[in-house]
């Protein structure tokens, strides 16, 4: 944190309900926020929901790895995230733009999505499309930024806890619905075709972003 010279009271306004709710006020009354939270909630799911909660059991019941294999395939996912959140904002911040690496890390998870829900693949290829997808999901940090640059300077902390708030809404809204999808016909175990159809709308998630 840099080193302060002193405070002032020109920093500080009144304290007061008022003051308080100006600042979400003006965040919430920014159609730009709004954009920013759903998008960037829409690029999260694929990985919250899809690689975090159900891929294991999507690996294991659906696809038939042992569930060692499965767990181990899936911890690659936030190892991506680890690579590409700061990858794709530093390209972003390179080329001064942000809709271009949005959109293009959009397309590649849409495609790491498709290939690891419909392709079947060897164990190594999983690793790959699982890394893939980790660092293409890196795209959802970028809407982070978006929004602070969407609102002015003054309200910046709390655009930001606005956008975490809206990409959690989100994952919240979506996960039981795709829970739902997942509830087997007369009580039957899941097949590979049930945790397909489940994932058509995490997958269309990356779809609707990349058009």
């Amino acid at each position: 944190m840099p080193k302060e010279n002193g405070d002032s009271a020109s920093h500080h306004g009144p304290f007061s309900v008022a003051s308080l709710t100006l600042p979400f006020k003006v965040v919430f009354g920014n159609v730009q926020s709004w954009l920013a939270g759903i998008i960037g909630g829409l690029l999260f799911v694929p990985t919250t929901i899809g690689a975090l909660v159900w891929a294991t059991a999507f690996l294991h019941d659906g696809q038939h790895l042992s569930m060692a294999d499965a767990a181990s395939v899936a911890s690659v996912v936030p190892i991506g995230w680890v690579i590409g959140c700061p990858l794709l904002g530093y390209i972003s911040d390179k080329i001064g733009r942000r809709k271009p690496v949005l959109i293009g890390g959009a397309l590649v998870m849409l495609a790491a999505s498709l290939a690891a829900v419909f392709v079947p693949t060897s164990i190594v290829t999983r690793y790959a499309v699982a890394l893939v997808l980790g660092i293409a999901s890196g795209a959802a940090m970028i809407p982070f930024s978006m929004i602070k640059e969407a609102n002015p300077s003054e309200v910046k902390g709390t655009a930001a806890g606005v956008m975490n708030f809206l990409v959690f809404l989100t994952t919240g809204v979506m996960s039981p619905f795709i829970a739902r999808l997942m509830v087997p016909s007369q009580g039957a175990p899941l097949t590979l075709a049930d945790f397909q159809h489940a994932f058509l709308p995490l997958v269309g998630a990356s779809f609707s972003l990349s058009f």
